[in-house]
């Protein structure tokens, strides 16, 4: 169940549990107080955000009206890095008996993985083929091949993997001119969300999929991004990412900001560590998914200021803060806040204990109807000009009261007062983000990421 503009966690629907399951046993299923709430946002006004665009500088029309028309002459396949792939550049050096030693030292299965990366490039093939017989030329790169110049090669993107592969792509494709597609190569083991329907359009139904493209037979889809405006000491230092630092140093993936701690403590009385000293710039890519925010290490508390739409401040001690666009709301958000059935039945025989009502908890039709109705409201459309945001697992005392704990905003604004910090955009790009730097989230409206639907 969605309150206009908040998000309500278990424990917080302990605080009302009349007036939110009432609402929730009110709906029809289809109709839910989340749903309502989306659509009369979207129908209000937003302001115009100045979003520096290689595109056009003009507001475009985020819809599916589009005219449906695909004929490229040049495309790029972005494939994945197996997890065999990543093994062998983790062990070079190593003989082919030492390789598979050491995966079975691990209780990895040397020949599972051996499988699943010759399924992978056989799917790889099925997909450039397909290209190369309808004319199109075609390029197979690595992740550390699609660079903008590739990428302003080709006509259209197409994404060889999962959901992973996709978002890298997505981190490099800066405007809404050029189309990004995701095919699964591996449905089996993959859900691939981001990617065509696997079960009619994976990778070895591509060619399916790709006469549909030819004949206009789907619809554009305009996905919204959201840019992280920061200021602060590190604002110009280069992003880590993490997918190649943990093929660079394995054994250091959790230490990308080490020596931040002593750094920002010896300076610390200096003005320069004052936010306000140094001017700000909007980050190098954006997020489609979501961005996190909070002390590298997950033991760590993090601590910070944030406001949301011109709100009042507030402090929050938590394990970090994620905001999410309607893409990433049906991922890392939607797994922070989804309700089990088990919560939802405890929680209705609480509210008859305390309130004397006869909610019915030992329904188990209505249970599953109240839990499925809650967790579809935390989804929202791609599309829509929206962020969500979720406070991770908020410390709650005498000082912080952790209030709001998520919501819906246009605009969030955070300060760091945290010393190993980082900003991670879509689980691959890291920034520093340590005391006193300020980071400002909006959608880009004018950068929403052009892709594909199809029935």
């Amino acid at each position: 169940m969605r309150s206009c503009r908040t998000i309500l966690s278990s424990k917080e629907l302990l605080k009302q549990p009349e007036k939110t399951f009432l609402r929730l046993l009110q709906s029809n299923g289809s109709h839910s107080h989340g749903m309502l709430f989306r659509r009369a946002r979207c129908r209000m006004s937003s302001p115009n955000i100045d979003v520096k665009s290689s595109n056009s500088s003009s507001k475009i029309n985020f819809g599916e009206d589009a005219e449906p028309i695909f004929k490229p002459t040049k495309a790029v396949i972005l494939t994945k890095m197996t997890r065999y792939e990543y093994e062998k550049t983790v062990c070079e050096g190593m003989s082919d008996n030492e390789f598979r030693d050491y995966l079975e030292s691990k209780d990895s299965d040397y020949f599972g993985l051996l499988e699943r990366h010759k399924n992978h490039y056989t799917a790889l093939e099925v997909v450039r083929k397909a290209l190369l017989d309808s004319n199109i030329e075609t390029r197979v790169v690595g992740r550390f091949g699609l660079d903008q110049n590739v990428i302003n090669w080709a006509d259209v993107i197409f994404s060889a993997g999962g959901d992973g592969t996709y978002l890298q792509a997505a981190n490099k494709i800066v405007n809404t001119t050029k189309p990004l597609i995701g095919i699964n190569t591996d449905p089996e083991r993959s859900e691939g969300n981001l990617c065509l329907p696997k079960k009619n359009y994976s990778a070895f139904g591509f060619k399916s999929a790709l006469d549909k493209l030819l004949n206009g037979d789907f619809r554009w889809k305009w996905k919204q991004r959201m840019k992280v405006t920061m200021s602060g000491r590190h604002i110009n230092d280069d992003p880590i990412e993490l997918h190649d630092q943990q093929l660079i140093f394995p054994e250091h993936r959790f230490t990308e900001h080490v020596g931040e701690d002593e750094q920002v403590r010896t300076l610390k009385n200096d003005r320069n560590q004052n936010s306000k000293w140094f001017p700000s710039r909007v980050l190098p890519c954006l997020a489609l998914n979501e961005v996190f925010v909070g002390e590298s290490l997950s033991s760590k508390v993090s601590y910070y200021e944030i406001t949301t739409d011109n709100t009042k401040k507030h402090k929050q001690k938590s394990s970090g803060v994620t905001i999410c666009t309607g893409t990433g709301s049906s991922s890392w958000h939607f797994h922070i806040n989804h309700l089990t059935e088990k919560a939802v039945e405890e929680i209705l025989s609480i509210a008859n204990h305390v309130s004397g009502s006869n909610y019915p908890a030992q329904d188990r039709d209505m249970v599953e109807k109240i839990t499925k109705t809650f967790n579809s409201s935390l989804r929202f459309d791609p599309s829509e000009p929206l962020m969500a945001y979720t406070i991770r697992d908020p410390i709650r005392n005498a000082v912080f009261s952790a209030e709001r704990t998520g919501g819906f905003a246009k605009k969030i604004v955070i300060r760091s007062r945290m010393w190993d910090a980082c900003l991670v955009i879509d689980g691959g790009m890291s920034f520093k983000f340590n005391d006193g730097a300020i980071a400002t989230f909006e959608i880009a409206e004018n950068q929403a990421l052009r892709t594909v639907t199809m029935d």
